[in-house]
């Protein structure tokens, strides 16, 4: 399965940058394996009508009732792609269905949507936008329910060993780990079968740094998720539902200054960590 996240041209952007960006999106789209699932998904920036003409690439369930120049462009990818926009094909609240609104709120619009390959489109179980979670975009999260088996591929996982370096600036410990390495080497002499010597220097060389040398101890990631961290983004969390209840001026403010708290208390915690 290949996954290609997008953010298209608005509508009055012009035709030429339309183009380029509709190129190099079948450009990507043409390197993927015939044999992956292909699913195009992101703001694509279009309003997909219920005209006849598109039906067998749309769906019944769209929000608008026209489809502009930035829809006709994406269907017309559709039909040429053997794509289904499988964004328009659910039933749901129209709350659930459009994914961005406008400043003033007056305007709620579709212009985030999920194509799929339409000889497995049956893979997508359903599209709909969360109007809840808080994701600090004037767009709606878009939640997209895929089924599909994948198959695990076994792998041999080799561990790293990262050695301290630090060590080897010492002059006693450089001394102590050429030394041991050299008595290492000497030790069975110089092997005949050429993997045997190579297995053996080998050895030497992770004994001598091993006695002498140690491993890099493993750095302790940083602790961010404190106490007071959970209360602002809670605090955060409560005045985006109330922006979203009555969007006021006043309470686009108090959403924008808890954000812009939660940022500098982490960014703090990060410097004095």
């Amino acid at each position: 399965m290949s996954i290609i996240s997008v953010h298209a041209p608005t509508e009055e952007k012009a035709e030429e940058e339309k183009e380029k960006f509709y190129k190099d999106l079948q450009k990507i789209h043409n390197k993927i394996p015939k044999h992956d699932i292909v699913i195009i998904m992101g703001d694509l920036n279009v309003k997909i009508g219920k005209e006849d003409v598109y039906q067998h690439v749309v769906g019944k369930y769209t929000l608008h009732e026209i489809t502009n120049s930035n829809g006709e462009w994406v269907c017309e990818y559709a039909i040429a792609n053997n794509m289904k926009i499988v964004s328009t094909h659910y039933q749901h609240k129209r709350i659930h269905t459009g994914t961005w609104t406008s400043p003033d709120g007056k305007t709620l619009n579709q212009i985030d949507h999920v194509m799929v390959d339409a000889r497995r489109k049956g893979v997508v179980e359903d599209v709909r936008t969360m109007r809840g979670p808080n994701c600090d975009s004037d767009h709606f999260l878009v939640k997209t329910i895929i089924k599909q088996k994948l198959i695990r591929t076994p792998t041999n996982v080799v561990k790293q060993i990262k050695w301290n370096q630090n060590n080897l600036m010492n002059n006693t410990k450089l001394k102590q780990y050429r030394t041991c390495l050299y008595n290492k080497l000497n030790e069975k002499g110089t092997q005949q079968d050429i993997e045997e010597e190579w297995v053996h220097i080998k050895q030497s060389i992770i004994e001598a740094a091993n006695e002498s040398n140690q491993t890099q101890n493993t750095s302790i990631r940083k602790e961010w998720w404190y106490e007071e961290c959970k209360l602002i983004m809670t605090q955060k969390n409560e005045a985006s539902k109330k922006y979203l209840q009555a969007k006021t001026r006043a309470s686009r403010e108090i959403y924008e200054k808890k954000g812009l708290k939660l940022i500098e208390f982490v960014e703090g915690r990060n410097r004095i960590g």
